[in-house]
């Protein structure tokens, strides 16, 4: 069945191709198909309307519960608008929303995204699930639970070519398997708490690790700093964030991201100075 919604901040482009999300396609006609949690989706808008395309209607709780449907992001806008800069950010991209992913996936995903663009993500991400993912019907693949993962090596990973992450990727697999690292711990524990525990995986960092907490656990006060980020602190707020953002930090970090990155809300691209750095700081 077909399942039509309407929502005024909900733009699937903006909110699929917003960085937060590696297993969405943008096809030629404007629509998008994807995989989450074991489901097949495709989704056209028109406006602020908004298609599911061939659902059960038992998934519709599921969809409306990943897209953050009950939640009002007019409010968000409201109340960052009180910043000129946040203003502006919220008026070029006012349809992004944040995804409620799986946090397995969403983790693994991170790991993968260290120091890579998008295109090679969704490729090694692909692979992953190709490989050790439950094949679906009608075609594709489910992300692989930890449990489909579990006793992985890194020699096992290397088909999917995704480099010094696979030792990233064993060990978080590995951490989730044992209970070391416990979702359901980690949803109830408050932020920084939250964040030294998924820093116990190895390879994972303060960006991965908010990436994480802001995208599956909807801690919205993690705010994930990559070298776009950092620029926008350094140019536009060197003495924090104005007090409009407390608590919805990841709110305006999504806004802001887009708006530098598509709106020229910033004069030019990193430098090679700074993509070093952060390349730096992934390896330690």
């Amino acid at each position: 069945m077909d399942h039509t919604i309407q929502n005024e901040n909900f733009d699937i482009r903006r909110t699929f191709l917003c960085g937060q999300c590696f297993r969405w396609s943008e096809q030629e006609n404007g629509s998008f198909t994807g995989i989450a949690a074991g489901r097949k989706l495709a989704l056209t808008q028109q406006g602020n309307l908004i298609t599911l395309h061939g659902i059960n209607k038992q998934d519709i709780p599921f969809w409306e519960n990943y897209f953050d449907l009950t939640t009002d992001y007019s409010a968000y806008i409201d109340a960052l608008s009180g910043d000129e800069m946040l203003k502006k950010a919220c008026r070029f991209s006012p349809g992004i929303r944040i995804l409620r992913q799986e946090p397995f996936e969403t983790l693994i995903s991170f790991i993968i995204s260290q120091n890579n663009n998008i295109p090679r993500i969704a490729g090694i991400i692909g692979r992953l699930c190709e490989s050790f993912g439950e094949q679906l019907p009608g075609g594709g693949y489910a992300f692989p639970t930890a449990k489909q993962l579990s006793g992985v090596t890194p020699e096992d990973l290397a088909p999917l070519r995704a480099g010094f992450r696979a030792r990233y990727i064993c060990d978080a697999v590995n951490k989730v398997n044992s209970g070391e690292v416990d979702f359901a711990e980690i949803d109830a524990l408050p932020l920084v708490p939250a964040r030294e525990k998924l820093k116990t995986i190895v390879g994972v960092g303060d960006k991965v690790a908010d990436c994480v907490l802001l995208f599956a656990f909807h801690k919205t006060d993690a705010f994930p700093k990559d070298v776009w980020v950092k620029r926008i602190m350094a140019e536009f707020y060197p003495q924090g964030l104005p007090e409009c953002t407390r608590g919805i930090e990841g709110i305006a970090q999504q806004y802001l991201f887009d708006y530098v990155r598509n709106g020229g809300g910033m004069s030019q691209e990193p430098n090679i100075s700074e993509r070093k750095e952060e390349l730096h700081n992934v390896l330690l």
